[in-house]
């Protein structure tokens, strides 16, 4: 018998968007760059729709035992990684206490992003076939988010470099 149950699979999900919300709504408040204020608000409120995703997922749920050489390793292994890797709440609090800048803003949430993505690509195995388009379609949305997250990353950059010459 496993150890952890398909449907906390997506309790963790739905807690990793939460963590995200709450990243994103924060250090929108916190931080002076216009630009990545508006892109943290933006990227809350599609943690939000995410959050919202996972609920109704998790409300159609069927039991799924993947394949593993110890019982219960899997999910061992998804929970370990929720709560270790991506937004946990000691982990944010620590790291938004230690952010104070738009450049280590955007690297922290880079890197949780990529995080999410492979949480996800994992979760997608333990979704019945007939509703891993719904994770494929999360896992598109998240790697937008990486996408526009360098993309101020390096106009971030760019813009304090012409700030020092």
């Amino acid at each position: 018998m496993s150890v952890f149950e398909p449907s906390e699979v997506f309790q963790f999900a739905i807690r990793i968007e939460e963590g995200g919300e709450k990243f994103y709504r924060e250090m929108a408040e916190k931080l002076e760059n216009a630009e990545v204020k508006t892109l943290f608000s933006a990227l809350a409120d599609e943690e939000t729709k995410h959050k919202k995703t996972y609920e109704a997922m998790l409300s159609k749920i069927e039991e799924y035992e993947p394949f593993e050489s110890y019982p219960g390793e899997y999910f061992a292994y998804l929970r370990a990684y929720a709560d270790n890797i991506i937004f946990t709440p000691k982990k944010m609090d620590e790291e938004m206490n230690k952010i104070s800048d738009a450049s280590t803003a955007l690297k922290f949430a880079i890197n949780r992003e990529l995080d999410s993505i492979l949480y996800y690509q994992e979760v997608k195995k333990l979704v019945p076939q007939n509703q891993r388009d719904l994770v494929d379609k999360i896992i598109d949305e998240e790697r937008r988010h990486f996408v526009k997250l360098t993309k101020c990353s390096d106009d971030v950059a760019d813009s304090c470099i012409r700030k020092e010459e």
